[in-house]
């Protein structure tokens, strides 16, 4: 095979022809990487290594324009990646390469969610741990996460049920409206024992 014609396309894009018929859009840097020029004679197994470092680049790319709107899991951006360039190794040579660089770190992005789970919107550690587990987050690294927390879970079942449910627990006679209460505590996923102490603690 061969180069027949190197021209720049946009920015820092250029078009490689080859054999008067295949055209890549290649970045500057892929170019003089591979030494590409104008008339150069190409072994099909070169192409190949030239179209995956392309490909790599361009999904290395794409994985700091998502991340520089917001954290995402290891996982989660392997899926994100995947969506796009559907190529599951390449995509996982990705991810190896952010986490080496620092870029994403699973234990890091679990902290910051478990804060926000639980200092914010005042999951209980059942419900706290579901949200983190859908994140591509391992056990292990979600019970890290959580473990720092027992206490505040049940400080926050106490503000609930002073604030937001407090409307139901005006008479602890009144099973049905305690019970929406209840009911409302196991969505936000505390355990039956918990709630049941919390709901007594707060009519004592």
């Amino acid at each position: 095979m061969k180069i027949t014609s190197l021209a720049h396309y946009k920015g820092k894009t250029f078009e490689v022809e080859i054999d008067n018929e295949r055209k890549l859009y290649l970045h500057i840097d892929i170019i003089a990487d591979f030494g590409i020029s104008q008339g150069m004679e190409i072994e099909r197994t070169e192409l190949k290594k030239i179209i995956y470092a392309s490909n790599f680049r361009r999904a290395y790319e794409y994985a700091l324009y998502r991340l520089d709107y917001r954290d995402y899991s290891a996982q989660e951006i392997y899926e994100k990646l995947l969506e796009t360039y559907k190529n599951e190794a390449l995509c996982l040579e990705v991810v190896k390469k952010l986490a080496r660089a620092g870029i994403i770190n699973d234990e890091r992005y679990a902290e910051k969610l478990a804060r926000k789970l639980v200092e914010s919107k005042k999951y209980g550690y059942r419900r706290a741990k579901r949200e983190m587990m859908q994140k591509g987050l391992t056990e292990s690294t979600v019970y890290s996460a959580l473990e720092q927390y027992a206490d505040i879970f049940e400080e926050n079942i106490a503000l609930l049920l002073r604030g937001k449910y407090s409307r139901y627990l005006t008479d602890s006679t009144d099973r049905k409206s305690v019970e929406k209460a209840k009911n409302a505590l196991v969505r936000y996923g505390y355990g039956y024992d918990e709630i049941n102490r919390a709901v007594a603690e707060y009519f004592e």
